[in-house]
């Protein structure tokens, strides 16, 4: 099958093993990144992208890759964190050819790594990469499996954001507040559609015009404005970024005139320091690997047999875990991002100890 490397010492970024896949016939470019498996099995999506460079490429899958770990923990999945990317334009290459042959590199790894769908990838293709692979979630209904965890992710958003406002206003509420949720994809519109409902006034934009003209006929009470620089700008409570990462920088959080952040995106502080900078203009920011665990929370309950039910009431815990993390950062006088990280940090080195507790 084409060109398979491993590595299992990938410099300094910490992670325990990334894998480059490359099927010539297909078109399939991939890396498998496998930040840590000391909680269990790297579980996390197959992001479909059309990267400027591999550069790029390997630099996203790291990032996602130890984010998951870190969701993984806060979720309290007994499950590590992992992630891939495959390098391409969905639209111009993707296959069942190319995706049945990304499933042998996943099952190349023995069940080291599960996937699931991300941007770019869709339930019906966990089906496909299914046939080449036991270590899919993220599967149809038709198939044992959960469906669109966009439905959980989208629903943990709006626990993390419900204890954020109670945190800043004192009630665990969205009523009467003006929501900006920039993206309006695979969560940004379950997330609109729990905000209306709460009393949520919602402002919002996409650059996909079929996701404007969705808002359009489905919410007609949605404003929409032309791109997230207008979106953060606007008079809002609250900045949900549901899009890509990297969504707060050093122009972003300046001009943002919400109190809170609490979005579905991943990644979404531009670098290191930006968690302060939030910080020191009393902005709250809810990390976004706290409140968008939703949807790793559902695919995992597959594993397990999947129960609608069980899962959203492990996502709903989520506004509990990020009261915790809040309420951490106040007592340890640390911006909520490093509190979670602590957490996280602190949960993977106590039970990924119990592992070298022998067994018979």
């Amino acid at each position: 099958m084409g060109v398979f490397a491993s590595t299992d010492d990938p410099g300094s970024t910490g992670h325990e093993q990334v894998v480059f896949c490359q099927d010539k016939q297909s078109g399939l470019k991939a890396i498998i990144g496998i930040y840590s498996t000391a909680l269990g099995p790297a579980l996390g999506g197959t992001r479909f992208y059309p990267y400027a460079s591999e550069d790029d490429a390997l630099a996203d899958v790291l990032d996602l890759s130890r984010g998951m770990a870190y969701k993984n923990a806060l979720a309290g999945l007994d499950l590590g964190g992992g992630k891939a990317v495959i390098w391409g334009d969905p639209e111009q290459i993707k296959s069942e050819a190319l995706l049945r042959a990304y499933g042998r590199f996943v099952e190349s790894l023995a069940g080291r790594y599960y996937t699931a769908c991300d941007v770019g990838t869709y339930v019906a293709d966990m089906d496909v990469i299914a046939r080449e692979t036991r270590y899919v979630t993220g599967r149809s209904v038709e198939h044992g499996g959960a469906g669109d965890s966009s439905i959980l992710t989208a629903w943990g958003v709006f626990q993390g954001m419900r204890a954020a406002a109670e945190h800043v206003w004192g009630s665990p509420s969205l009523a009467g507040k003006r929501v900006g949720v920039a993206g309006l994809g695979k969560v940004g519109k379950y997330l609109t559609g729990h905000l209306l409902d709460d009393g949520a006034e919602v402002v919002a934009t996409d650059v996909n015009p079929k996701a404007l003209e969705w808002v359009r006929a489905t919410h007609p009470q949605v404003a929409l404005v032309d791109d997230a620089a207008a979106l953060v700008a606007s008079d809002i409570d609250v900045y949900a970024p549901c899009a890509l990462g990297g969504a707060l920088d050093d122009d972003t959080v300046p001009a943002l005139r919400a109190k809170v952040v609490a979005g579905a995106a991943n990644n979404q502080l531009a670098h290191p320091g930006i968690e302060k900078l939030l910080a020191d203009r009393g902005i709250l920011y809810a990390p976004d690997y706290v409140v968008n665990a939703g949807g790793v929370i559902q695919v995992a309950d597959e594993i397990e047999g999947f129960n609608f039910d069980r899962a959203k009431l492990r996502a709903t815990r989520i506004y509990d875990t990020t009261r915790e993390i809040l309420g951490l950062a106040d007592d340890e006088g640390v911006p909520p991002a490093v509190a979670a990280d602590r957490l996280a940090e602190r949960r993977m080195a106590e039970v990924g100890r119990l592992r070298t507790i022998h067994l018979r």
